[in-house]
């Protein structure tokens, strides 16, 4: 049986941060604010496996009061949510994801992005897909104050 999960995140910039997504770090990019390094492509991602599994959200796992995560690796985090699938005798399938942002320009970096979620899930590169869009200009994310992502991913049972 295949079982799929979506996943949604938003984190506002904060100055004196780095930007981190997908797992890639964009030098001389103001970052966003969060807990942990609020990589919000990977927040989305793991929103999305975790619903597939069943296993709730990334607020349940990685509380964001909680001392553990702060400051931490969304890689680190995916990492360990693969791990809960793995747990389950669950497969990841694939994981589609879209980044909504102004800016920075995200295209060029989409390849190291899939690379480091493939690595993290131990999936191949193959079954991850990274886009982009803008808002043209519309609303908050329009407005550069944040960076937005969602996510589609697909489990199946192991056989």
């Amino acid at each position: 049986m295949t079982r799929v999960g979506i996943g949604y995140d938003v984190h506002r910039f904060e100055d004196g941060r780095a930007l981190v997504l997908g797992g890639v770090t964009f030098e001389g990019e103001a970052g966003l604010a969060g807990h942990s390094d609020a990589d919000v492509l990977l927040h989305a991602i793991i929103d999305a496996l975790l619903g597939a599994a069943g296993l709730g959200d990334i607020g349940t796992h990685f509380p964001p009061g909680d001392a553990q995560w702060k400051d931490a690796s969304s890689v680190s985090m995916l990492e360990e949510a693969a791990g809960m699938l793995v747990v389950r005798q669950l497969s990841i399938e694939y994981v589609d994801s879209t980044l909504i942002a102004e800016r920075p320009k995200i295209s060029a970096r989409i390849p190291e992005m899939r690379r480091q979620i493939a690595r993290a899930l131990g999936i191949d590169v193959s079954r991850v897909s990274v886009k982009a869009t803008t808002t043209d200009g519309l609303g908050a994310i329009g407005r550069g104050e944040g960076i937005a992502a969602m996510a589609v991913a697909a489990v199946s049972e192991a056989a």
